[in-house]
C-alpha cells in the first residue's frame, strides 16, 4: 500500500499522541472526521498502524531491574533461532528481542523484579535451553527510547 501525504501526517500525529481523538486528527490533517476514521481503519487493516501502547513507570509496576542479554546459538540455524525466539517472546520478562548480526545472534531486553529474578531467568530459563551456546548479561542503568519512527516514504511531510 502506498502512503500519501495525509497517511504520513496521520501516522506522525498518532506516534506523538496515540490518545488523540478522531476529531482532533481530522482537524490536524484537513479531513472530514469520517474520512479520517476510514484512513486510520485502513492503516490498521493493512498492518501499518500496529497499535497504540501505554508507557509505564517501571518501578510503579514492580520492575526494579532491567538488563540486556546477548545470546549466541550453539549451532546457528533457522530452526534453532525460531525455537528460541518463540520461547523467549512468551516470557513476560522479555520487553524486546532483536535478531542481530555479528558475534551474537540475539539481543534480549528483560525487565525483572530484582537480581534474584534476573539470575533465575538468565540461568534457569534461558541459558539452560539447548539452543543457547553463549550468554552474557549487562545491567541497564538507564535508557532512552524514541517512541516514534521516522517516516521516509515519498508522501511524508
Amino acid at each position: 500500500m502506498a502512503l500519501d501525504r495525509i497517511d504520513c501526517a496521520l501516522l506522525a500525529a498518532l506516534q506523538k499522541d496515540g490518545r488523540r481523538s478522531n476529531k482532533e486528527l481530522a482537524a490536524d490533517v484537513g479531513l472530514a472526521a469520517s474520512s479520517c476514521l476510514a484512513r486510520v481503519r485502513r492503516l490498521r487493516a493493512e498492518g501499518i498502524l500496529r497499535g497504540v501502547h501505554a508507557d509505564l513507570e517501571p518501578t510503579a509496576v514492580g520492575v526494579a531491574l532491567e538488563a540486556m542479554v546477548t545470546l549466541r546459538l550453539r549451532e546457528p540455524s533457522g530452526q534453532a533461532s525460531r525455537a528460541l525466539q518463540s520461547s523467549l517472546v512468551e516470557r513476560p520478562e522479555v520487553v524486546a528481542l532483536y535478531n542481530v548480526s555479528g558475534a551474537d545472534d540475539m539481543l534480549v531486553h528483560v525487565a525483572v523484579r530484582d537480581v534474584i529474578h534476573l539470575r533465575r531467568l538468565v540461568w534457569e530459563d534461558i541459558a539452560s535451553r539447548p539452543e543457547v551456546g553463549h550468554i552474557e548479561t549487562s545491567l541497564v542503568f538507564g535508557h532512552w527510547a524514541r517512541r516514534a519512527l521516522p517516516i521516509y516514504v515519498s508522501g511524508a511531510p
